[in-house]
């Protein structure tokens, strides 16, 4: 245990954690935490990596893992992140939810204890609720959490505005029942975290702890985990094992490295041997496939994941001897298009298309590169400075685009509108 958090540090996965917890991990005793998951949908989905991988690495470091399915929580809904309530679902399609989760988690997390909240949440009387815990909390700290102040002006229901308590119910019960010292999960749930420290403060006098990943954002600012603004799911039957690791693929380049630190269990001497590839030739996109291909297999298996890897280079390989429309097509599949507002009084330069594909920095960078044969519009090498003719548009079954190409390998579709 007494690695685990130095581990789980260099790795990006620490944003905050209770004091004494390095002292209490220092002692070498195997540690019992939980992450709880509320079965909010069908299926796990990628931003739910981060607290898998917290669980994951204690599990690798000697102490024990738990899973706390929300089957309780769920009723009553999380506000953390959200800017509104959350719509309720019935038990029924809560319970139906935790069955088809609980294999997910089977699956990724071998060994796993797993467990749910309605089993001792659902029983609670009021009163005895209100006694027992409500009791233990002021209206004012409460009020100072920021799953509730973010809140406040759009308006929080008193459910929601409860649920840190029922949280906080959920760590003390695995205090005592389990003798589980401490509590994960993203930064978003250090209060209700927190809370439950508190809770068993008071009521039963001992020490627990508690520790937060970062929320992860990518280095355009998106919410990490959406994929042209839909949620990447775990299932195969809610998002293709394709579509999955062409997500990964896809990867910022600015990112790739921190995903490989955070989401794989890949020494720092591999990680820097893959960036050092990467520096070396980008196009081959080296260190995004060997992302892609761990965490396919991880999700998916073995098989898939190399059906899914053969299947996206194979479709590099015909690049060559496609047709436009179908090369767009091809590449489309690992390189998610830009958008560029093509104004039919105002042709643009080619310097302008390869700056908006992100191809080069600035007009200049690009015009460097052109005189270098360096980039290439629809597979031809343009005029620097010549506007660029309207016929160079390849109509698709996606809609217009032109495909810009830097070197040999690295292309970027671009999405033309206004014309």
């Amino acid at each position: 245990m007494k690695a685990f958090l130095a581990e789980l540090t260099w790795r990006g996965l620490v944003q905050d954690a209770t004091p004494g917890l390095a002292e209490r991990l220092a002692t070498g005793k195997p540690i019992t935490a939980y992450v709880g998951f509320d079965p909010t949908a069908p299926s796990l989905q990628v931003g739910n990596l981060v607290p898998v991988m917290l669980l994951s690495h204690l599990q690798r470091a000697g102490g024990k893992a738990i899973v706390v399915m929300g089957g309780g929580t769920g009723m009553v809904g999380d506000p953390s992140g959200k800017s509104e309530e959350r719509p309720l679902l019935s038990t029924d399609q809560l319970d139906a939810n935790v069955r088809r989760q609980e294999g997910q988690f089977r699956h990724l997390l071998p060994g796993v204890e797993i467990v749910d909240n309605a089993t001792w949440l659902r029983p609670l009387g009021m009163m005895e609720f209100l006694r027992d815990v409500g009791k233990h909390f002021t209206i004012s700290v409460m009020l100072q959490k920021d799953s509730v102040k973010s809140r406040l002006e759009q308006g929080i229901s008193f459910t929601e505005f409860s649920y840190m308590l029922t949280q906080a119910y959920d760590f003390w019960h695995l205090f005592r029942e389990r003798q589980c010292e401490m509590q994960m999960g993203g930064s978003d749930q250090w209060g209700n975290i927190t809370a439950g420290v508190e809770l068993i403060r008071k009521r039963e006098a001992k020490e627990a702890h508690c520790l937060t990943a970062p929320l992860i954002t990518t280095a355009a600012g998106a919410k990490f985990g959406k994929s042209e603004g839909k949620a990447l799911w775990l299932d195969g039957g809610m998002t293709a094992p394709g579509a999955f690791y062409n997500f990964w693929v896809n990867t910022d380049d600015r990112d790739v490295e921190k995903y490989l630190r955070m989401f794989t269990f890949m020494a720092k001497d591999e990680i820097a041997a893959l960036m050092k590839d990467h520096a070396a030739n980008p196009g081959a996109r080296a260190a995004h496939h060997a992302l892609a291909v761990e965490m396919t297999e991880r999700v998916h298996g073995a098989d898939v994941a190399k059906q899914t890897a053969e299947g996206v280079r194979g479709a590099f390989a015909t690049r060559e001897s496609a047709d436009l429309p179908t090369l767009i097509a091809q590449v489309m599949t690992t390189v998610p298009a830009k958008e560029f507002w093509w104004d039919p009084a105002k042709p643009p330069k080619s310097e302008d298309l390869f700056v908006a594909g992100g191809l080069a920095s600035s007009k200049g960078d690009a015009r460097r590169l052109l005189s270098g044969k360096g980039l290439y519009l629809n597979r031809e090498v343009p005029e620097a400075g010549a506007d660029v003719p309207v016929s160079v548009i390849v109509n698709t079954s996606e809609g217009k685009f032109v495909l810009l190409q830097k070197g040999k390998k690295t292309y970027q579709p671009l999405r033309i509108v206004g014309i």
